[in-house]
């Protein structure tokens, strides 16, 4: 297994001797020095006095937690620090904020995911995106096939960086006594079958018919239509349960369902599932929003909602077909 630091692999992360572009081998490694202090404070918790509510709600109309604020903050401020941003938009913030005109990028992130599980211990991370830069009120509003970049890093029992240029997936896990991201995964692959799927089951009532006849199939087990047994895992902690998938594969869900009928879906498209999908794809999964592949989905807005089903392609293209026949 390889043991380099996130720079070294920056400065060859084809294997060919040439380095990544510049300019984004030094937003990776400000996004990186981010997650580091993030890192830092979520480990800290009750002993740094910065759990438990912030007493604000967000653009989605979400209760905020203090660490969502503070890492929002970090992630701003590296935006800006790192001089290769031209504008940068949070989940958290209700519009984009032009960061340093003329700059080569555009940076999305969900500061910190999972935010329901910061007070009780569980996972949680960062999502970030990064698009090339363009001019104009729309800029953001880019389909996710055109990120140049995406990854997320987990605070979990280690605090891990998974990370993709579009060319494979990779992924680094600090090293508390340095703080340096070592790398510990190479060309990252998802398994095409699995036995495994994550969904929160408590809203079979709500979804639509293609979700719920797969679900069941899987509830089935080896005396079903599927033949075989499956688990079911749910963390509620997006990032979290994508690195499951990526780990040892599955599939996760977040579909659409009936109780916000107008709604399209509840994770966000530009700050959770394009990068999420450019990483699974990369790591040879498939995703799609139950009708469209997501990275070729185009924008409309920049809190835009979608449905999202992602994991092991043989599993989504059961979904797919399911979803193609109702």
């Amino acid at each position: 297994m390889t043991t380099r630091t996130l720079r070294e692999f920056l400065a060859d992360p084809a294997g060919d001797g040439k380095p990544a572009a510049r300019e984004l081998a030094t937003l990776i490694e400000a996004i990186s020095d981010s997650c580091r202090t993030i890192s830092y404070l979520v480990s800290r918790g009750a002993l740094a006095g910065v759990l438990g509510s912030a007493g604000t709600g967000n653009v989605q109309g979400e209760e905020q937690k203090q660490l969502d604020i503070l890492a929002n903050d970090e992630l701003m401020a590296m935006a800006k620090a790192s001089g290769v941003v031209a504008a940068a938009a949070s989940e958290e913030e209700d519009e984009a904020r032009p960061i340093t005109e003329g700059s080569p990028y555009l940076l999305l992130f969900d500061p910190l995911d999972g935010s329901s599980n910061i007070d009780v211990n569980v996972s949680i991370g960062t999502i970030f995106s990064v698009l090339p830069a363009r001019g104009g009120e729309h800029a953001f509003l880019q389909p996710g096939r055109n990120q140049v970049a995406a990854g997320y890093c987990v605070y979990g029992p280690q605090t891990t960086l998974v990370l993709t240029f579009g060319s494979g997936v990779v992924a680094f896990t600090m090293d508390p006594p340095t703080g340096q991201f070592v790398q510990t995964g190479t060309n990252i692959r998802i398994p095409e079958k699995t036995k495994e799927f994550a969904i929160n089951m408590s809203n079979m009532r709500h979804w639509a018919d293609p979700v719920r006849a797969y679900v069941d199939e899987c509830l089935a087990g080896d005396t079903g239509p599927r033949g075989k047994n499956f688990n079911m895992r749910w963390i509620a902690s997006m990032v979290a349960d994508v690195h499951r998938v990526l780990t040892r594969g599955g599939l996760f869900m977040y579909p659409w369902d009936k109780r916000e009928p107008g709604k399209p879906g509840k994770l966000r498209l530009m700050y959770e599932a394009n990068p999420m999908s450019l990483l699974v794809e990369q790591a040879g999964g498939k995703s799609f929003d139950g009708n469209h592949r997501i990275l070729d989905i185009q924008p409309t807005s920049l809190h835009q909602r979608v449905s999202v089903m992602l994991g092991s392609k043989e599993e989504v293209e059961v979904l797919e077909k399911k979803h193609s026949a109702s």
